[in-house]
């Protein structure tokens, strides 16, 4: 599929993949170098019993097989307990799904799922021996039918978003850098902001319910006063305010929903400056300057 537009990545993105790309490979470079070592010195063999080393070894892939097995059964549970979109079963929310892999580029279309999970408002993307899916809270759905279509359509887009920029695939190749206090969390919001971008990018409608349904639940959230929400940045705002989105993997809502707030004004404000320019040329009626020099 070729990618027909263009999105703007959050620039910590790119930062704090560096910072966790530089640390991840200095990690595997000491680990081959260490279990290099311990393998070749005889004084180290000496020192620290084999079976202690083995020991390590077991527990490590013991880990990896533990995260292979979690997000098998999580596949497996969606299989067989969820309502996979087709042609055939939702065939409006999967010609939405296939319309925005195209216009992302992505190379297959993910699996869609849509899940019943106690009221939660929520989505994810998730990957599994090669294949990309995505889960769709029943919730957000039914919200989506009922009040606003869009807001599906910037959910699903932000999710595609995820699986776009491999975002799933870099974590868990870069798990080394989870060491690193706090890291892991701000990687994840900045990639958050890209994928909010990436669904204004496709569904600009849809950006503001979009948000404001995850913090108000289907039934309130057209009656939110967006304006007032968006004041609680600063009337809310201090230590815990911080503290609690530092060691968060999503940033608040209200600085999401800002974001799309500031980019839509400065649009309405470019488009008004460009229609005032076009009526003054109107009105002055000199058109001398479209004429050939």
């Amino acid at each position: 599929m070729n990618q027909s537009v263009n999105f703007e990545v959050h620039y910590k993105e790119h930062l704090y993949f560096a910072i966790k790309a530089v640390f991840s490979i200095i990690m595997y470079a000491l680990i081959v170098l260490g279990i290099a070592i311990v393998f070749t010195s005889e004084t180290i063999s000496e020192t620290v019993p084999m079976a202690e080393i083995y020991l390590i070894i077991i527990y490590v892939v013991l880990i990896l097989i533990y995260i292979f097995f979690r997000f098998g059964l999580l596949v497996g549970y969606l299989r067989g307990n969820a309502v996979k979109v087709s042609l055939f079963q939702f065939p409006d929310i999967y010609e939405i799904v296939e319309k925005q892999s195209r216009q992302l580029g992505l190379s297959t279309i993910p699996d869609v799922y849509i899940l019943q999970y106690g009221g939660f408002l929520n989505a994810f993307a998730t990957r599994f021996l090669g294949s990309n899916y995505v889960v769709l809270f029943s919730e957000i759905v039914e919200s989506a039918y009922e009040e606003d279509k869009k807001m599906l359509d910037f959910i699903i887009a932000h999710e595609l978003g995820h699986i776009k920029r491999k975002h799933l695939l870099k974590k868990m190749l870069l798990l080394p850098s989870s060491l690193i206090p706090f890291l892991g969390f701000a990687y994840s919001r900045a990639c958050e902001y890209t994928c909010d971008n990436v669904g204004y990018t496709l569904s600009p409608e849809g950006a503001r319910n979009g948000l404001v349904l995850l913090a108000s639940g289907k039934r309130l959230f057209k009656k939110v006063n967006t304006a007032e929400f968006l004041k609680q940045r600063e009337t809310e705002s201090g230590f815990w305010f911080w503290f609690s989105e530092k060691v968060a993997s999503h940033p608040h809502i209200t600085k999401r929903v800002a974001r799309f707030k500031e980019v839509r004004s400065e649009k309405i404000k470019s488009t008004r400056i460009d229609e005032s320019t076009v009526a003054d040329q109107q009105i002055s009626g000199d058109h001398s300057k479209y004429m050939p020099r």
